[in-house]
């Protein structure tokens, strides 16, 4: 989830959600499948975002949330390996219902729509199913030598910021 807001008024509760969905829900889910993964010798790819790379403007709590979903990625990588491999996705602005509603609930729609567009360097917005066909990758055996890594998907964001 994507909650933004400044610093002052984002209270303890949303911090809570926010937190408890981005990271908390990754690592209990993982912890949940362990036994499988590792009788399996499985893989995980988790879903940060580019804002787990770099710091947003009213979206410290985001920005935690995923770059926590990052480097527990990290972390996770060193212990599991040699059983299990374990990336992450960090895309930027995705063709999702977040995305859309974040555009519609802006006071100007239209300019906040050619914000978005304008973010990544490519200017315009990725589509889920290149995020899936990243995903796909990272747990395909075509990787069997990736782990520990955040592949961005972003349009070119995060290369200079």
């Amino acid at each position: 989830i994507g909650k933004g807001g400044s610093i002052e008024d984002f209270d303890e509760a949303a911090w809570d959600e926010t937190l408890d969905v981005n990271l908390k829900g990754t690592f209990f889910c993982i912890r949940a499948a362990l036994a499988a993964l590792r009788a399996s010798k499985g893989n995980i790819v988790n879903v940060a975002s580019d804002d787990g790379l770099m710091g947003q403007v009213g979206l410290a709590v985001y920005c935690a949330s995923k770059g926590g979903v990052v480097n527990m990625t990290r972390a996770m990588a060193l212990e599991l390996a040699p059983d299990v491999r374990i990336n992450c996705v960090c895309p930027g602005y995705i063709e999702t219902d977040m995305v859309r509603d974040y555009i519609e609930q802006s006071d100007d729609p239209a300019a906040a729509e050619q914000e978005v567009i304008d973010f990544a360097p490519l200017k315009r917005i990725a589509t889920p199913g290149e995020v899936a066909t990243a995903i796909v990758y990272l747990a395909s055996d075509d990787a069997r030598f990736i782990t520990g890594s955040a592949l961005q998907i972003d349009g070119g964001s995060t290369a200079g910021r």
